[in-house]
């Protein structure tokens, strides 16, 4: 299991105690040997999948140690112990934690109180193991599922004929059917044999996907997609896609038909998932960028 941040910090602490230059790479490696990680773990991911989460934990034990003086840059990617970290090392034997950083006049200097503009700046997280951009991430997440289940409430009230332009819209900007007016004037033309519509896999038509969208309340088994794979083959066609506000039996997701045939299953959380990454139905209320210092720009090596 990936320690929190705060659980990092003694070991790597001690890790850089010997006064020498260590390098990021480096120090990750041996908190990973000190904590046992296996290499799933060291690939785990935040939920974000931008950073990997342990040497983003590793990253954040050494930003508060920056802080309150115990760490310091050498060169790019390097650092060392300073003489107050190593004189904190002696008179705090047994764990380090934010709460215990805190206490020291250095971080109380730079993240306290503004003498100028009599600002109080709290980055202080005291009551939870994890860092701040994990917060962050996991509050999107929260706000991301909620929005979906709202979503997904919506598209089930809708009429069949809307949900089916909407089922178009989607696929559109995922790049198929080529323009809206293609891709309606192809869609709910069939109406029969399990297949409600036929768009085109690229904007030139070079092949086409079937499709059946259905607004389902009950749970889709495997006799549905059996159907639909049986409606592809009276229509000679090789690929489909089978949409539903519902979801799949384990039974319908693990039916694989024994021809070349190639159907993909996309279920309410599917779909709303799709409609919030490409912006259908749904409008942007607010935008955070999280950034970093760029090294580069000051000459480090």
């Amino acid at each position: 299991m990936i320690p929190d941040f705060q659980k990092i910090m003694r070991p790597f602490l001690n890790i850089i105690s010997d006064g020498l230059e260590h390098t990021t790479s480096e120090t990750n490696e041996k908190i990973a040997a000190h904590f046992k990680l296996s290499e799933e773990e060291l690939n785990q991911y935040l939920p974000s999948g931008v950073a990997k989460t342990f040497p983003n934990r590793v990253a954040w034990a050494k930003s508060y140690f920056k802080m309150a003086g115990l760490l310091e840059n050498t060169k790019r990617s390097s650092f060392k112990i300073t003489e107050a970290g190593k004189q904190f090392l002696k008179d705090n034997p047994t764990e380090i934690t934010i709460k215990i950083l805190k206490t020291l006049p250095a971080f109380l200097e730079r993240t306290g109180r503004s003498k100028d503009e009599g600002i109080s700046v709290d980055i202080d997280n005291t009551q939870s193991d994890a860092t701040p951009e994990e917060i962050l991430e996991s509050s999107y997440l929260t706000i991301r599922k909620n929005l979906s289940q709202e979503l997904l409430l919506k598209v089930k009230s809708c009429t069949p004929s809307f949900f089916e332009s909407l089922v178009v819209e989607l696929l559109v900007k995922m790049g198929y059917g080529g323009s809206i007016q293609d891709a309606g004037r192809s869609i709910g033309r069939s109406g029969d044999e399990g297949i409600d519509g036929i768009i085109k896999e690229d904007r030139l038509g070079l092949d086409v996907i079937y499709i059946q969208a259905k607004r389902w309340e009950g749970v889709v088994g495997r006799p549905e997609i059996q159907k639909f794979i049986g409606a592809l083959a009276g229509q000679g066609a090789k690929k489909g896609v089978f949409i539903t506000t519902s979801r799949f039996t384990n039974e319908a997701k693990e039916y694989h038909p024994k021809n070349d045939t190639k159907i993909v299953l996309i279920d309410g959380e599917q779909l709303t998932d799709l409609m919030i990454d490409f912006n259908l139905a749904v409008s942007k209320v607010n935008t955070f960028e999280i950034k970093r210092i760029d090294n580069d720009y000051f000459g480090e090596e």
